[in-house]
């Protein structure tokens, strides 16, 4: 799960780092008074959209040379007009895709005198199976760029889950993002609070870009992203409660109850599968005949016949999909279950698009007897290459 970056902000100041204040909003007419309550002279109007690259993304709405989602403003009423053209409208950045996302919060923000720009993340090395942190001196850029420019400017250091962060490690992470005085003093206490955060709150991800060296030597989280292991939500009801459904797609969200594994994707050939392992070949196999995925869907191994008629309506329910393939190969999930599942959502919402199933595993023949009596127009497929051939021939 992930939330913007104001919550972000929120959660790791309840651990003790230093955030700037801020104000968020979802009208204009709070902006003169966010802005009201911060220092300023200076402010920063931050777009609040689950995706990166903010600052230098374009609004499908307003001129090509318009600012990005994210501006500085000297006034009160140069905040006011910056949240006037910016909420409400459309925000397209490198990784939201064409579509972009439409702005419906802003973050008023003081602003900061910045010496330096520095990157800090948290996530899972799974190469040594602990918690790492990756700096780079090399903050405010693309990490992606970094690392593929000037790789021997990304420093990897793994945390001993037993130790937690020890005064050794403060001191690799300082000497890797060449920290001295204040800023090294304010490392001491900052990097062990964000990997507290990180193992407490059950974070997948936790980045910091920039963290910032201020004039007056300390540091500072200028921004930061976050978001959550799902399976772990559970624990945690206040992270759960900062869940802005506005950024998540429908089909996403429906499917998250009743615990279904889904991904919307841009193709238009709808894929239910049982294990992830399986989805991907499928996804793989539809790509290599020339088309392109609609969905990642894993029905989970143990799915009931209601969860089967859940996903396939989900499915359905996507205007790109000009197809389905349904493919299932029973273990623990039986084959009779998912015959029943697809049979049941198809009469209720009907069938408008190719379907092609094949299954594979326990029960296959009951599964295929219940949907060859089924009077539906259902292809069978003898195995995933025949299966893929036929979808993609019938959308073709």
């Amino acid at each position: 799960m992930n939330i913007h970056e104001y919550q972000a902000k929120q959660v790791l100041k309840g651990y003790g780092a230093p955030v700037a204040s801020g104000v968020a909003i979802t009208s204009v007419e709070e902006a003169a008074d966010a802005a009201k309550q911060l220092p300023g002279p200076l402010y920063v109007v931050k777009s609040q959209i689950h995706a990166g690259g903010r600052g230098k993304g374009k609004f499908k709405e307003l001129p090509a040379d318009a600012k990005g989602g994210v501006r500085l403003a000297f006034s009160i009423d140069e905040v006011v007009a910056h949240a006037k053209e910016m909420l409400g409208n459309t925000l397209v950045t490198a990784q939201t895709g064409e579509a972009g996302k439409q702005v419906n919060r802003l973050y008023i923000e003081d602003g900061a005198d910045i010496a330096r720009e520095l990157y800090c993340s948290l996530l899972v090395d799974r190469s040594v199976g602990q918690v790492a942190f990756v700096v780079s001196t090399e903050g405010g850029m693309d990490i992606e760029a970094v690392a593929h420019d000037t790789p021997e400017k990304i420093h990897t250091i793994a945390i001993n889950p037993e130790a937690g962060v020890t005064d050794a490690d403060i001191a690799k992470i300082s000497a890797a993002l060449e920290l001295t005085g204040d800023a090294a003093e304010d490392a001491k206490s900052l990097f062990p609070a964000l990997y507290k955060a990180f193992v407490e709150k059950d974070m997948d991800l936790l980045e910091i870009n920039p963290l910032i060296v201020m004039e007056n030597g300390h540091l500072r989280v200028l921004d930061a992203k976050v978001s959550f292991d799902g399976n772990s939500l559970f624990r945690h009801e206040d992270i759960r409660a900062l869940r802005d459904e506005t950024e998540e797609d429908a089909k996403e969200i429906e499917a998250s109850k009743w615990d279904l594994a889904y991904v919307a994707l841009d193709g238009n050939i709808g894929c239910m599968v049982n294990g992830a392992g399986l989805a991907m070949a499928t996804m793989d196999i539809i790509k290599l005949y020339g088309k392109e995925p609609a969905n990642f869907c894993d029905v989970g191994g143990g799915a009931s016949k209601e969860k089967v008629a859940a996903a396939f309506k989900i499915i359905t329910a996507d205007p790109k999909v000009e197809g389905i393939l349904v493919n299932i190969f029973g273990g623990i999930m039986k084959c009779d279950v998912i015959a029943e599942g697809v049979v049941a959502a198809v009469k209720e919402v009907g069938l408008k698009v190719p379907l092609v199933v094949r299954l594979e595993g326990t029960n296959v023949e009951l599964g295929k007897k219940i949907l060859n009596e089924s009077g539906l127009a259902i292809t069978a497929a003898d195995d995933l290459d025949d299966a893929a051939q036929k979808i993609v021939a019938a959308v073709a």
